[in-house]
């Protein structure tokens, strides 16, 4: 069969915005396999060169080939995985994204600049089976040498050989005596293939409820099977997960673990490592380029049969591949809030669905679009109802604020509560989903408070370093010695943040370590593991946190949990508010009591009859999620039918309302001629209408079918693309949005 005709022009993707593809003519011997879709080339594409990705192949293009410029060089000797392509030109076309920048967001660093998928090698030393101590002759340094690595039977490292002050010659000097040998292997590791099995410590019992979700899960492992795993905090979930991998792994296969937060990676990937004798590898945003190409390259190649990450792993390669775990399904940090705006649980979906491979979603509090689809059939639903301790989940214990004096935002009863489990030689979580020392900072006299000159939002005051700062835009002031508006000094902090309380429970209790952990105290490498650490010891402490001690930690030690504000989201404006407050504050609950104690759940309201509270109080998330699902049924929100939103900014408020008039109108229009069933809602302000010195609109759509919202955001992106009034402004469209903000 005679081989194809090399095509003439080369279709490729750029890193811009531009929602286009550019022809490139090609230049030079042709790869071994071809040109084809998938490879990297690097082009000029203005005045700079750029690396891009070969897309599609054709004879001819919409403009006279004379014009086209040829590309300066072919980056493959093989396209990168075609399954990947797959799945970015997918995220291209259901997110409205330009698919260059979509692609450019989907590899790493490394190859975006133009470096080779290739595995770096290290090299490991061994003691030669067959060598003969006799010809070491008279160099006790070599000997010393020698020694080190006869008591190291699988070996040493170049580096780490070099770490005990031998050097490379005294290895070569031994080499070439016959007495060691050498080999390279690459970082991430073989796969062991010495018949001791995969794993490196043993399977624990499962209960029964595990038992028989196990099961039902193992009937679906060569088919696309999704699982919602809505299991209780405590409850086992990862020992179901970790049982499932092995049992993918043993079939020559991949598995790849989604976890919500990059500081639950050394939790996670110390636990997979201790039951697995096979490479696991993680991908997030702590890694160096270098190691995120590793881990990448691993997965791909297929060396690698785990890979947990964060986010942006869902676009990881796996050469073969076997499962899709999402851990925390419901987490909204899976959903990118700016650029691409992806969500990586939805693509989840898709791409096991594409490989037909089974996926599995846990959490403890399902979001509602799981939940749906769990009851309309289209997931399997599987409970875990008991933890694996023998007691139950600690119920939510309403506290009254009203009218009661507090210290670092704490009432006294919950205060003599903390004291008593610190006596009883427990630990203590308090939980203030603010960070700072207050929320704000205001005058006594005549009521002024700090507010953000670029947003519509009350500046922060931080103690440690002493200052005002926005958390929305990031602006920062000095604290004013006087109030700017009456010139009163009688300053005071209003409310409560994490500084705050902190240094209020470490006055009250001076002789217990008291931890704060929010993003500004683990800032540094390692800060967050090394704090946790010394909790996990078991002492009697206090922990003072953010949202980043809800999400999956285990702290065996704590047994009575604090929620020192229970009402940010109970009346907010976005009407996921209340679904994202009760799964944060179900998990939160869900750190205390986890081992040989009972817990114990105080929330502190200033609303404790409201409807939403008792409900989630007395009977638990599960009954609050099928209220909020009827709500949503009877409002026809989602996950009853599809959303995307059209962000719209610029820096003039009259100018952008005019132009987002336009817009909707000629949105409208469009809608009524292809004869679409669907909803143009706006615009309206947003949320937080100023951020940034800029103003924010909104335009909503919404259908009951994907197929009749996709049309009008395609045509929607083009138009404004091509409206130069539209480039005054800036303008984004966020499909399936999970917050309105």
């Amino acid at each position: 069969m005679a081989d194809s005709p090399a095509p003439r022009v080369l279709r490729i993707a750029i890193p811009s915005p531009l929602r286009r593809l550019f022809d490139y003519l090609p230049q030079g011997a042709p790869p071994p396999g071809g040109w084809s879709p998938g490879l990297r080339v690097r082009v000029e594409f203005g005045r700079r060169q750029v690396v891009g990705v070969i897309v599609d192949c054709r004879d001819d293009s919409d403009l006279p080939l004379a014009k086209l410029k040829p590309i300066q060089a072919c980056l493959d000797k093989a396209p990168l995985p075609g399954d990947w392509l797959w799945l970015c030109r997918f995220t291209s076309r259901y997110y409205q994204h330009a698919l260059g920048d979509t692609l450019a967001h989907a590899m790493p660093v490394l190859l975006r600049q133009g470096r080779p998928l290739e595995a770096r090698v290290r090299e490991r030393w061994q003691v030669a089976l067959n060598g003969d101590p006799a010809r070491l002759g008279r160099a006790p340094r070599q000997a010393e040498l020698l020694e080190m690595l006869r008591q190291h039977p699988q070996g040493l490292t170049t580096h780490v050989i070099q770490a005990q002050s031998f050097t490379r010659d005294q290895l070569k000097a031994l080499e070439a005596k016959g007495l060691v040998s050498c080999h390279e292997e690459t970082l991430t590791g073989p796969t062991p293939d010495d018949g001791q099995g995969l794993l490196a410590s043993p399977a624990l019992a499962l209960n029964d409820e595990q038992a028989k979700a196990l099961n039902q899960l193992h009937q679906g492992l060569d088919r696309f099977h999704p699982c919602l795993l809505h299991g209780v905090t405590g409850s086992g979930k990862t020992e179901v997960y970790l049982q499932l991998i092995e049992a993918v792994v043993a079939k020559k296969r991949q598995a790849l673990v989604l976890i919500p937060e990059i500081g639950l990676t050394p939790q996670t990937l110390g636990r997979f490592r201790q039951r697995f004798r096979v490479p696991v590898v993680a991908l997030h945003s702590g890694l160096t380029d270098h190691e995120r190409l590793d881990a990448w390259e691993a997965a791909a190649s297929g060396r690698a049969p785990i890979i947990i990450g964060t986010r942006s792993a869902i676009f990881t390669p796996m050469a073969r591949p076997g499962l899709i775990i999402v851990d925390e399904e419901h987490d909204g940090s899976f959903k990118q809030q700016d650029g691409l705006r992806y969500h990586a649980r939805d693509l989840a979906v898709v791409r096991a669905k594409r490989h037909g491979i089974p996926l599995l979603l846990g959490s403890a509090t399902p979001s509602l679009e799981s939940l749906h689809r769990a009851r309309t059939g289209d997931y399997a639903h599987l409970r875990l109802t008991r933890r694996a301790t023998r007691h139950a989940p600690a119920r939510l214990e309403l506290v009254d604020l009203k009218g009661r004096p507090r210290r670092g935002g704490l009432i006294p009863p919950v205060i003599d509560a903390i004291k008593a489990t610190l006596d009883a030689g427990h630990q203590v979580l308090v939980f203030i989903n603010r960070r700072g020392f207050a929320p704000t900072l205001a005058c006594h006299a005549c009521g002024w408070m700090a507010e953000c000159d670029h947003c519509d939002a009350r500046m922060t005051w931080h103690r440690q370093p002493p200052m005002l700062a926005c958390h929305h835009c990031d602006r920062r002031r000095v604290i004013p010695d006087a109030c700017p508006d009456c010139g009163s000094a009688d300053l005071r902090p209003l409310g409560s943040g994490t500084e705050r309380t902190e240094e209020s429970l470490a006055e009250t209790f001076a002789e217990t370590p008291v931890h704060r952990i929010d993003r500004d105290s683990t800032r540094a490498k390692d800060a967050l593991e090394k704090m946790l650490t010394e909790v996990r010891r078991g002492e009697p402490a206090i922990l003072v946190g953010t949202q980043m001690l809800a999400k999956g930690h285990h702290l065996p030690h704590v047994t009575l949990v604090v929620v020192v504000n229970a009402d940010a989201g109970l009346y907010a404006s976005d009407f996921r508010a209340l679904e994202h407050s009760a799964q944060l504050l179900e998990q939160v609950a869900g750190r205390a009591g986890r081992a040989a104690h009972p817990g114990r759940v105080l929330v502190q309201t200033m609303h404790p009859d409201d409807p939403s509270l008792r409900l989630l109080a007395e009977r638990g998330y599960d009954a609050l999620a099928e209220s909020l699902l009827e709500e949503r049924r009877i409002a026809a929100l989602p996950p009853l039918r599809f959303m995307a939103l059209v962000r719209l900014e610029g820096p003039r408020e009259d100018a952008l309302t005019a132009l987002a008039r336009e817009i909707a109108g000629e949105l409208r229009e469009q809608v009524r001629s292809l004869a679409l069933d669907l909803d143009c809602l706006g615009p309206v302000p947003a949320p937080m209408e100023r951020r940034q010195n800029r103003y924010h609109l909104q335009i909503a759509l919404m259908a009951e079918r994907r197929s009749q919202l996709h049309p009008a955001l395609e045509w929607l992106a083009h138009r404004l693309e091509a409206w130069p009034e539209a480039r005054r402004i800036r303008w984004s469209i966020d499909v399936d949005p999970q917050t309105l903000s």
